[in-house]
């Protein structure tokens, strides 16, 4: 499987891992903000946490069980949205 630039697969191999850090809340805040209105359009919703310029996502496809093609596209898009 080839995973997209700068995502790791998880411990348990089911999810596509990635982390991104911004200057400060508000950028974290405006970038959460344009991923969620892709993930509406995609209708693929993303696991995230954020603290303050952090935001960590946890990509799988839980009809499945695991990392789908879905899945590595909605990474791509994030990618390109940072």
């Amino acid at each position: 499987m080839e995973i997209p630039d700068g995502w790791t697969i998880s411990v348990d191999g089911k999810a596509l891992e990635k982390s991104f850090r911004f200057a400060d809340f508000s950028e974290a805040f405006a970038f959460l903000t344009r991923v969620a209105m892709h993930a509406e359009k995609v209708d693929h919703h993303p696991e995230f946490t954020n603290v303050w310029n952090r935001v960590d996502f946890h990509l799988t496809t839980h009809d499945t069980g695991g990392i789908t093609e879905r899945d590595k596209k909605l990474a791509d898009a994030i990618n390109r949205m940072s």
